[in-house]
């Protein structure tokens, strides 16, 4: 992938190159392209926003990112070495470097367990210290998501949702990770304890210096706290640009079409944008395991030309520094 302008300064702690995760179609001779030659990089300290319709290989992605799905194909290297086919042995020295909060908090957390040690297990696997060491880390991570440590002994379905949240991302940063990928991780949540956890990650990534990947389908959460943002359509990438330069004008006409569905709180005037003229998509999403021939969004698109259907677009760069995946973008 050529260097994208709209990045932040950095050393590239995340790469995947060509990523593609395919699954068997029982009974017939099909597979399904959940991830399909996904090219991207994150930059250590910033986040990259994930979004796309539900289906479109989001969660996928996160997950082989972090080796937690084993890949199909491509290349993944986090932190200057290659992970893609590491052994579990091997990969298990790197796991404490990149850690996963999921997306439901009550189904991420085993009810039999205490909170406490819920947090505790990946410091008791990675060997940490001795129990003394590890209550005392436990209790440390608890204050730092705002939990208070009188709770350790109290069971998942004794915290509301957004403390089960918070028991989660403090699982996941008991490692000392330099990367958290989040999927979805505010999509169960009440708006207003939304903003709290969000208000959570930001805090949490000036602290600790934190890369993360925020996976999610609200277009709001991800223009509140990502620097870059990569669309997604059917296991692929159509998108990739700075947050601000996407919101302004959308280069791919899914993106556009997904920008015209947030809804306006105001007139537009506020931060000097116009009202989005609401674009309605017809037909349906095809599927993953009969993707259309060249471009994989022409069945829906407004702007579709004879050549869509031949030849699917790369995703290259524009003239701006962001890339499309697109024969004829909408900006430059």
């Amino acid at each position: 992938m050529t260097v994208d302008e709209a990045a932040p300064p950095g050393e590239v702690l995340l790469r995947a190159t060509d990523l593609t995760k395919h699954y068997p179609v029982r009974g017939r001779r099909q597979v399904l392209r959940a991830v399909d030659g996904v090219s991207l990089e994150v930059r250590g300290g910033e986040t990259l926003g994930v979004v796309g319709e539900s289906g479109c290989g989001k969660s996928t992605l996160g997950r082989c990112l972090v080796r937690l799905t084993e890949l199909t194909g491509g290349r993944v290297e986090f932190d200057g070495q290659d992970i893609s086919t590491l052994s579990n042995r091997r990969l298990r020295r790197v796991r404490p470097g990149m850690q996963l909060v999921f997306q439901d908090p009550q189904a991420s957390l085993n009810p039999r367990r205490r909170a406490g040690d819920i947090v505790a297990e990946p410091l008791l696997v990675h060997r940490y210290g001795d129990k003394h060491a590890v209550r005392r880390k436990v209790g440390e991570l608890f204050d730092v998501v705002g939990l208070a440590a009188a709770h350790l002994d109290r069971y998942p379905h004794e915290f509301s949702g957004g403390q089960r949240q918070r028991i989660g991302i403090a699982r996941a940063l008991a490692t000392n990770p330099k990367l958290v990928v989040a999927d979805e991780p505010v999509s169960a949540l009440d708006v207003s304890i939304q903003a709290q956890v969000l208000n959570l990650f930001a805090d949490l990534q000036e602290e600790f210096g934190l890369t993360y990947v925020f996976i999610a389908h609200d277009l709001g959460v991800v223009r509140h706290v990502s620097d870059r943002i990569a669309v997604m359509y059917l296991g692929g990438i159509v998108e990739l640009a700075g947050t601000d330069a996407l919101y302004a004008q959308p280069a791919h006409p899914y993106t556009q079409a997904l920008l015209s569905a947030v809804p306006d709180i105001d007139d537009g005037t506020v931060g000097g944008e116009r009202p989005r003229e609401r674009i309605v998509l017809t037909g349906e999403v095809p599927s993953p395991a009969d993707k259309p021939t060249g471009c994989p969004f022409r069945t829906r698109c407004p702007y579709v030309q004879e050549l869509c259907a031949v030849e699917r677009p790369p995703l290259t760069m524009t003239a701006s520094g962001r890339h499309v995946a697109c024969h004829y973008p909408l900006a430059g």
